[in-house]
């Protein structure tokens, strides 16, 4: 059994929300710990551990997969109309 003590803001947060969830207290309290306990041991993805890496290498545009079409019609335009 695991009693814990709260700070009296964080005990009137818990008491509304579990009152506008009518949810007890202690089984909102175990959802966040469940959630706490799977996070801590769910390993990420490739994708998320490399994320803020993608897409800038070189210029540090992010978005240069997303418009290279039009990036490329504009110079073709550029080129073809001198």
């Amino acid at each position: 059994m695991l009693s814990i003590q709260l700070s009296p803001d964080y005990e009137e947060k818990l008491e509304e929300i579990a009152k506008n969830q009518d949810t007890p207290k202690d089984e909102i309290v175990r959802q966040i710990l469940r959630k706490f306990v799977d996070d801590y041991y769910r390993k990420p993805t490739a994708y998320e551990l490399g994320k803020d890496l993608f897409g800038k290498c070189g210029s540090g545009r992010n978005d240069l997969s997303r418009t290279y079409k039009d990036r490329l019609k504009e110079k073709l335009h550029e080129k073809h109309s001198h």
